[in-house]
């Protein structure tokens, strides 16, 4: 009979206990993956492999999506300046679409008759890669062993002590999952409506305290240059700017929002770099697009943000979107300056060629150049002219005239 089961492996608490009971109490041939998204290093990517093959994994793969991942999602999120509600840069959601195409097209490709990731009852990623599966591999089982048991942290602890494991049982309190597009941290002080993580919960320490400058250049919408450095492929670029301005402790919050199955929840979560790059692509957005070409993609893009961290990235009306999210972008080109500080970041403004605040055709405030005052005068009236009938009519009727 044959048992080979793909387990998605991150090498955490939740994997770790799901692939000693596999191989262990199960009886099954587990083959891990790991799928990084941008927030693994070789070395930690040799460490998950170690551990994997110590809990009992016959196999081992590491699969390198970080530039799929910008390309297929990534570019659409900045492009779109996508912040659940309007705080969370979709950090984990977006990856996670990434994470189950690759786990789908391996379990296919190696012939596994199951699927296992360590997905609890509770959260939104069980939806999120289940849904995948049954549409890119439907013949695979799905096991989920923490969501089917109704597992708690501190039980699957117990059991990975029982079997003589050797982990970081401290640190496994914390779920941390770390990312190109930012970093969640979940413990037990998100578990309630009241409490903020600790320090140490944080994965970036604060180590910056002096106001720092910082120059984003965009070309068609994607980051290419910060400061006089430039980059071959904007992934290479979000790296560079977490690393300057994650130690000022900047892009860290928590996210409160509505699950998939319908229970609101609470995640921290530190992404210094995608919430610069929203705010600084958005800044350049204000200035260089039509009023409702703005409208427009406020409203697309809300409902594309959604649908992503809801699983529904297969849908073709995503496809849909991305088409007018990219044609949007043609004009998207500048220089934004920011200012950092601790904790806090202020953008001073724009260079662009598109800039449409041009001062040849007036100064808001101050001066026009383009029209005279008679003719504002006469625009007035015109554009109030359905407005005035209407409480005109009211006024008559209500006094019977």
């Amino acid at each position: 009979m044959n048992k080979k089961v793909i387990l998605a492996f991150s090498g955490g608490l939740d994997t770790s206990y799901c692939a000693k009971l596999l191989s262990d109490d199960l009886g099954y041939e587990v083959h891990t993956l790991i799928v990084n998204t941008g927030g693994f290093s070789n070395e930690e990517l040799d460490e998950v492999e170690k551990r994997a093959l110590k809990l009992g994994a016959t196999s081992h793969k590491a699969v390198d999506e970080t530039k799929n991942y910008y390309e297929k999602v990534i570019r659409y999120l900045i492009f779109g300046n996508v912040l659940k509600n309007s705080t969370y840069p979709l950090s984990v959601s977006a990856e996670r679409m990434s994470q189950a195409l690759a786990i789908a097209n391996y379990a296919n490709e190696i012939n596994a008759t199951a699927i296992a990731h360590g997905s609890t009852g509770a959260g939104n990623d069980q939806v999120r890669f289940d849904m995948i599966f049954h549409v890119l591999a439907p013949d695979k089982e799905i096991i989920t062993p923490i969501r089917d048991n109704q597992l708690s942290r501190e039980e699957e602890i117990d059991y990975l002590k029982s079997k003589g494991v050797v982990f970081n049982f401290e640190k496994a309190r914390y779920s941390i999952n770390k990312g190109l597009w930012g970093t969640s941290v979940g413990g037990k002080e998100t578990l309630q409506s009241m409490g903020m993580l600790p320090e140490e919960a944080w994965p970036t320490p604060i180590t910056k305290t002096e106001a720092e400058d910082v120059k984003l250049l965009f070309d068609k919408g994607e980051l290419v240059k910060i400061n006089n450095k430039n980059f071959e492929h904007p992934v290479d670029a979000i790296h560079y700017l977490q690393k300057i301005a994650g130690p000022f402790g900047i892009g860290r919050d928590v996210h409160v929002g509505d699950t998939i199955i319908g229970i609101k929840g609470r995640v921290g979560f530190e992404a210094a770099a995608p919430v610069l790059i929203i705010k600084a692509h958005h800044a350049l957005e204000k200035h260089v697009l039509t009023k409702w070409q703005l409208s427009w993609k406020e409203q697309l893009s809300q409902f594309y943000g959604n649908w992503l961290h809801e699983g529904q990235y297969l849908d073709p009306i995503m496809r849909d979107i991305e088409a007018f999210l990219s044609n949007s972008q043609q004009n998207v080109t500048g220089e934004v300056s920011i200012t950092l500080f601790p904790h806090r970041f202020q953008i001073n403004g724009i260079n662009s060629p598109f800039d449409l605040m041009s001062s040849k055709f007036g100064k808001y405030g101050e001066m026009n150049l383009g029209w005279t005052g008679e003719d504002v005068r006469g625009f007035s009236k015109v554009f109030g002219n359905q407005m005035m009938i209407y409480h005109q009519v009211m006024h008559e009727a209500k006094n019977g005239k």
